[in-house]
Parts: structure tokens; sequence; C-alpha cells
């Protein structure tokens, strides 16, 4: 197993950990009503249920883990002309290199959302909380995690653009 492969299940693995958790102990603390939209002076203008949120973070982490992760276990059947790459005669070729770029890039995309999902969780529990002080421009850092990390997704792919490199030069 190569490198690149052991992180992004490491932390596909780390990511559904840490949404789970924050989901649990945002759940545990946040008020009946949760304050998940707010105007320009940080005011809050939208309340949504607390179980409301827990149902639709349930529901993300199922089709994100589940849908998600069965497709890029499907990915080794699918027959390589179909896959929406450049050079498909080439990567045809090199199929067990194949596999492992959409997989490792599926299983990014998972751990993505899982990463983004599971800090705005957290934020919107810091916010809602009367024990902190803080308001909702302290973490407007999330949205740039969220754009970094989208970001490396739409990178990832750009390999699929060069040729395929033989096992024996690696």
């Amino acid at each position: 197993m190569k490198a690149t492969t052991f992180g992004v299940k490491v932390w596909r693995w780390m990511s559904m950990v840490f949404l789970v958790g924050s989901l649990l102990w945002t759940y545990s603390v946040f008020p009946e009503m949760v304050a998940v939209d707010f105007a320009n002076d940080g005011e809050a203008q939208l309340y949504v249920d607390k179980a409301h949120i827990f149902y639709i973070i349930v529901a993300i982490f199922v089709l994100n883990n589940v849908v998600i992760s069965r497709l890029a276990k499907q990915i080794p059947s699918i027959d390589p002309h179909y896959l929406p790459i450049a050079r498909r005669k080439e990567w045809a070729q090199h199929r067990p290199q194949l596999n492992e770029h959409v997989i490792n890039w599926l299983y990014c995309l998972v751990a993505s959302i899982n990463t983004i999902t599971g800090f705005s969780l957290m934020g919107i529990a810091t916010v809602n909380s009367e024990q902190y002080n803080l308001n909702v421009f302290d973490f407007s850092w999330i949205f740039y995690v969220g754009l970094g990390l989208m970001l490396l997704l739409f990178v990832l792919p750009i390999r699929m653009f060069w040729t395929p490199v033989p096992e024996e030069k690696i």
C-alpha cells in the first residue's frame, strides 16, 4: 500500500469518527432551537429544531459514507472506457494505478465532506452556547478550510491528464 493510499484511508476513518463525535457532542449541548442562519451583524435569523439538525446530519453521513464508499468499491469492476478521465486507453493498460487514483479521490471526497460537516457542527454548537462568548464571525476559518479541501479535490484529478507511470519507474 502506498503512503498516499494509507493517508487517505486514515483521514477517511478519522473524519468519520470526528463527525460522529461532533454530532453526539453538539446534540447534547444544543438548545431546543438552534440558530443556523445569521444576519450581517451576527444576529440569528433562522432557528431549527435540534432533532431536525441531527436527522439531517445523519442523512448526510449515511449518503456520504455508504453511497460514495460503495461507489468506490465498484470502481475496479467498471470498464475504464466509461470512466470520465482523459487518456482512457493509456490508463486502461495500467488498471491498478487507475483504480488507486480514482478510489483515493472518492475517499478524499468522503473525508472532506465529513471534515467540513464536523467543523461546521462544532462552530454552530459553539455559537449557540451560552458558555462561550464567540460570535459567528469567529468561525469564518471554517469557510477557508472547506474551500481549501474542495480545491484539493479539484486538483487531485489533474494527475489523470498525465500518462501513467509504469511500476518499474516508481
